[in-house]
């Protein structure tokens, strides 16, 4: 297990994921942090992350940087998503290694599993197919650093090992309209449609989309899990074990923003991947369950949001 006064470095301390991770060490009782800002600290400057790692020597590190967006986003800025996550992952892998550090753990995600994967996906499902055509540029960068992995732990030994969690949400997620993630940007548009007295709120595609979409506190509690127990080699899966369509979805957030216009679905635009469910046996056996509903999740969420809209 991570020694609570080791020197632990969180890649990405300020986003969705990252905040939950450090919310998560800190209950622990983890005190000894690193962390740097993007304003401080660009991993995709191979020169600064090693002057960083040579500087700091973490013991352990959780890499949570990454560049991110919503299926629209993803599919205009598809280089972008690429190179700038595949810069992340090869700069902070090798940096690690060549400290030594104990441990690191590297954030996948579930998009990177072929589109049509046999339900529920399993971890050895990876690159049996083709990932979804809407978001390929970062699944591929994803997949090349949950690999690095692999291949640091088989060439040289290094303890790194990755996770694939499935569809996050919650606290300190992005805002902007045109990056966001299928929650926060519901969360928005209910919350404008109940202020401005609008008919109704439009949503992307047929609704039909299956997806497990999980508290990011609850991905971060099998975070440290899968840090003190998980040996690898390969990745692992983190699910809440049952879909959730996208219209379902949007009815919950709904009911919990009090909107009671109607909803319209622009079926001229894209679903994504049709379902997407992971096959979590692997964390369920090291003892890890989710423990936030959905509905529990969502209120959470909304008043953070209603609460950044009032500030």
């Amino acid at each position: 297990m991570m020694e609570k006064d080791a020197k632990i470095y969180v890649a990405g301390h300020t986003g969705l994921f990252g905040s939950a991770l450090m919310r998560a060490l800190q209950r622990r009782g983890c005190t000894n942090f690193v962390t740097r800002t993007h304003a401080e600290l660009d991993l995709t400057d191979g020169a600064a992350a090693k002057a960083f790692f040579q500087s700091e020597k973490p013991d352990y590190v959780f890499v949570a940087a990454a560049k991110v967006g919503g299926i629209q986003a993803n599919s205009r800025y598809m280089a972008d998503f690429a190179m700038e996550n595949l810069l992340i992952a090869c700069n902070v892998l090798k940096a690690a290694h060549e400290v030594g550090v104990k441990k690191l753990l590297y954030l996948g995600s579930s998009c990177i599993y072929p589109r049509l994967s046999p339900q529920p996906v399993k971890e050895e499902y990876l690159l049996t197919g083709l990932p979804e055509p809407t978001n390929e540029g970062y699944a591929i960068a994803k997949i090349a650093g949950v690999r690095l992995c692999d291949y640091y732990k088989k060439q040289y030994g290094d303890d790194f090992v990755s996770c694939i969690p499935a569809n996050i949400y919650g606290e300190n997620d992005d805002l902007d309209p045109n990056n966001n993630h299928v929650i926060p940007a519901l969360c928005q548009r209910f919350h404008r449609a109940k202020r401005e007295n609008l008919p109704f709120v439009e949503i992307w595609g047929t609704g039909k989309a299956e997806r497990e979409f999980m508290h990011v506190d609850d991905a971060a509690e099998a975070c440290l899990v899968i840090m003190d127990r998980y040996e690898g080699p390969g990745t692992i899966n983190v699910g809440m074990g049952f879909t959730t369509t996208i219209r379902e979805l949007a009815e919950e957030i709904r009911q919990v923003v009090g909107y009671e216009g109607e909803i319209r679905y622009d079926t001229t635009k894209p679903d994504g991947m049709p379902r997407r469910l992971l096959d979590s046996t692997a964390i369920y056996d090291l003892g890890w369950r989710p423990r936030i509903p959905l509905h529990e999740g969502l209120e959470k969420t909304y008043a953070w949001y209603a609460k950044q809209v009032e500030s």
